[in-house]
């Protein structure tokens, strides 16, 4: 199973529900994503709460004025059975520059522009606007 795709799915259908909370299994990976949703902005915060198995973590969506859901489209672009990684001067522009790319890199998990500003490629988690 793939858990990137899960974890966006749910935030996905949530968002297109107007939930305001969105909760599932917590895991690191899932975490580093989700600090970087909520550092720039496009959702409100997460928390991870542990229990006797893996932990649950809880997202606050984030919603503008008129109740639209803050992030638009949310894609996962490398899969379990297709990874696609990239070079730090290939790292592709969404939406020319409005939307932002999820990468993993040997310093963990962070966006385009990080990996771009430390000269770091890695594989192409997801891309979202």
């Amino acid at each position: 199973m793939d858990t990137i795709a899960q974890f966006l799915t749910l935030i996905r259908n949530a968002g297109a529900a107007k939930h305001e909370k969105v909760d599932m299994p917590a895991s690191k990976l899932r975490a580093g994503i989700a600090q970087i949703l909520a550092n720039e902005g496009l959702i409100r915060s997460f928390k991870v709460a542990k229990d006797s198995k893996q932990g649950i973590m809880r997202v606050y969506l984030k919603y503008d004025e008129n109740g639209n859901h803050a992030i638009n489209s949310i894609d996962r672009a490398s899969r379990p059975g297709r990874r696609i990684y990239v070079k730090s001067d290939k790292i592709p522009q969404v939406r020319s520059g409005m939307g932002m790319s999820i990468l993993s890199t040997s310093k963990g998990i962070m966006s385009a522009k990080q990996a771009k500003e430390q000269n770091l490629g890695g594989e192409l988690l997801c891309t979202l606007w």
